[in-house]
């Protein structure tokens, strides 16, 4: 969920956002925390898809293999910059972002792919079933403009609104609104939890809604939304960010780690490498910590205890 700051300000972020204190198998010069095997650097991106594969990741990191797991809440292109510094040893689910791959493990040779987590990431626009029910048609994006009335809000300066969340994930939607001549506005709700939010009162409510979403995502095992078609992706239809004209792609989302965390071939290491799971393992325990009230380290815990024939051929 791609994001662009000023080298200046991400860095400092970065500094304010990292926890600090504690070695990793990155070799960093801080101690462990006594009879640790050492501590791991979790990085720790804004949606709780992310955050369960780092629930059940960090319980098998210290109950199964001794290890402490310090983990950083970081947006996506902060934790990249971590390799560089220490302070992340390995981000647990990454969605494409060419341009970092590029940057890191190309060039600066910073940072390692650790494959798939195994789930299928999607990202579109969707609307409440209720108003694919009632207008068949609303979920053709050339149809968009007819319905714009329907989408006005106070924040939406006269025209339909496309609701967005956090302003640092993945988006494509500004360009896509101007390069299909769509009588739109792109407004941010700010995070994964208000933009659910909207979604929920939409349904519930009755309410119009034109809102960016993807998946793994737990709402969609409770409610239903229809997903709006825009003209189909196709290799290089995105490759400037400004004239991107079509649907996002589908994503094999993966794991990547610090060169010198992979360098060390840790039991540590090699879980993160073994780990993969499904889309409905993971929406599961995004289920637990969002809806049932857990912490993440309980929902990583209750999953675990389980669901042990999943993980034990990850555990080296």
């Amino acid at each position: 969920m791609r994001h662009r700051l000023t080298a200046a300000v991400a860095v400092l972020t970065l500094g304010l956002a990292g926890c600090g204190g504690a070695t990793s198998d990155a070799g960093t010069d801080d101690k462990p925390a006594a009879g640790s095997k050492g501590t791991v650097k979790l990085a720790i991106n804004p949606w709780v898809g992310y955050e369960a594969n780092a629930a059940v990741l960090g319980y098998l990191l210290e109950h199964e293999l001794g290890y402490t797991v310090d983990k950083k809440n970081l947006k996506e292109e902060i934790a990249w910059q971590g390799f560089e510094t220490g302070e992340v040893d390995a981000i647990v689910e990454n969605w494409g972002h060419d341009d970092l791959k590029k940057t890191y493990i190309t060039d600066k040779k910073t940072a390692v792919d650790l494959g798939p987590t195994g789930n299928k990431g999607v990202i579109g626009w969707y609307v409440p079933q209720w108003m694919a029910d009632k207008y068949p048609d609303i979920t053709d994006g050339k149809n968009l403009n007819k319905y714009a009335d329907l989408f006005k809000t106070s924040e939406s300066k006269g025209k339909g609104q496309l609701l967005d969340g956090d302003p640092s994930f993945v988006t494509n939607d500004k360009a896509l609104v101007a390069n299909l001549k769509l009588n739109y506005e792109v407004v941010f709700s700010g995070s994964e939890a208000a933009i659910i939010k909207a979604a929920q009162q939409a349904t519930a409510q009755k309410k119009p809604l034109l809102f960016y979403f993807y998946e793994p995502q737990w709402l969609f095992a409770k409610e239903k939304y229809a997903r709006v078609k825009l003209p189909a992706y196709t290799a290089g239809c995105d490759a400037d960010p400004k004239k991107v004209a079509c649907d996002y792609p589908d994503y094999i989302l993966d794991k990547i780690a610090s060169k010198k965390f992979a360098d060390t071939n840790s039991p540590a290491y090699q879980l993160i490498k073994n780990f993969t799971w499904t889309n409905d393992d993971q929406n599961l325990v995004s289920d637990y910590i969002t809806n049932q009230g857990m912490t993440a380290e309980a929902a990583g815990e209750k999953w675990a205890k389980e669901h042990e024939a999943t993980w034990k051929p990850w555990i080296p």
